[in-house]
């Protein structure tokens, strides 16, 4: 499908908390639950507890104002920088991880985690260590070489992305080079984990459908193989849910490690807006 009959998320008026809502409260009407709640975070689950992915330095690229998939990777590491392309979204995880007033609930999602860990009795505390672990929230403009600029990132043990790739990606040459603009934010032998649809073309956002980018389990599988990953883990749940909002067939959940060999040196973060260390 032509992108240009659609909006773009990363261009467009956006409604991060509609997108919640829709896609991912607990309320009764909500009908991909099945589909963007259990299975991702069941495969999250497994991947940390297997305990290979671990270290100082998070990095998520993610869509919206999501959080569900950080509940387990919080166990696993130091620091977790989240990236925005979007204020509105900024705004609205920052009214989440502050507890304000308002902030959309994600209860429900702690309480998937913690029953899948065995440690039921333990949700208020898992709430508590994930708001905790989110220590930055940082705007990045994907169009820079240096996407948070003037900030420049310290190499992360791990990225993370969902549902994000195929939103901002146009076609398919778009998606492979943001993907290797991500592919150069991990350490040497970093891992990657993406999450994302499969033969997908729209996404409902209250009023507004937006692109999302067709592609298959062997493009995706190929792009990051182009950029150096070795494929460790992949998943692909097929829909479950009925609803026009949405038009994908599967979600794919993919564990990478990258190579061995890298560029990036050590640093320090410092800029006039932030001062960020890791010790």
């Amino acid at each position: 499908m032509d992108p240009r009959t659609h909006k773009l998320y990363h261009v467009h008026n956006y409604d991060s908390r509609q997108l919640l809502d829709q896609y991912f409260s607990d309320r009764a009407e909500t009908v991909f639950g099945e589909d963007s709640l259990k299975f991702p975070i069941k495969n999250f689950t497994k991947a940390f507890a297997a305990g290979h992915i671990i270290g100082d330095i998070l990095l998520d690229l993610s869509q919206g104002s999501l959080v569900h998939h950080l509940y387990s990777a919080c166990e696993f590491f130091k620091h977790m920088i989240v990236l925005k392309v979007r204020d509105r979204c900024i705004l609205e995880l920052k009214r989440w991880t502050d507890k304000r007033t308002g902030a959309f609930h994600w209860g429900h999602a702690a309480k998937l985690h913690v029953d899948l860990e065995g440690k039921s009795h333990q949700l208020e505390d898992k709430e508590v260590k994930v708001r905790s672990s989110i220590q930055h929230v940082v705007k990045c403009d994907l169009e820079k070489e240096n996407m948070t600029e003037p900030i420049v990132l310290p190499p992360a043990d791990c990225i993370i992305s969902a549902w994000l790739l195929e939103a901002i990606s146009k076609d398919q040459d778009d998606y492979i080079r943001y993907l290797r603009k991500f592919s150069r934010l991990p350490k040497p032998g970093g891992h990657f984990i993406l999450l994302g649809t499969l033969h997908t073309t729209y996404i409902t956002v209250g009023k507004d459908k937006f692109h999302v980018l067709n592609y298959d389990e062997n493009f995706v599988k190929k792009a990051l193989e182009g950029e150096g990953f070795i494929i460790d883990d992949c998943k692909v749940h097929k829909r479950t849910s009925v609803s026009n909002l949405v038009d994908y067939k599967a979600i794919i959940f993919i564990v990478a490690l990258g190579s061995n060999v890298g560029n990036r040196d050590e640093r320090t973060v410092k800029c006039s807006r932030f001062d960020i260390r890791f010790e």
